[in-house]
């Protein structure tokens, strides 16, 4: 990951954008994160909307603690409760 202090930026955003590859770069001002630069090749738009919907991040973030306080169900389970 690069960071790039907004008020120090030599070149337009395209510039960078075009050389992003596989690496994220940060957008700064006075030292704090304010935007990314990600490169979306290889990412599709159901993913993308996905992984900036704030309902969904809540979903994930329950399922989660759901899973590390021990409720979880197996293959069987699940199959059982999808299939009824």
């Amino acid at each position: 990951m690069k960071a790039i202090e907004i008020s120090e930026a030599s070149r337009s955003l395209s510039d960078y954008a075009r050389e992003l590859g596989e690496e994220i770069i940060v957008v700064t001002s006075n030292s704090k994160p304010i935007a990314a630069l990600v490169s979306l090749k290889n990412v599709d738009r159901e993913s993308l909307a996905l992984s900036t919907s704030p309902e969904f991040i809540e979903i994930i973030q329950a399922a989660r603690e759901e899973f590390k306080s021990g409720k979880k169900l197996s293959l069987e389970e699940m199959k059982r409760e999808m299939l009824e």
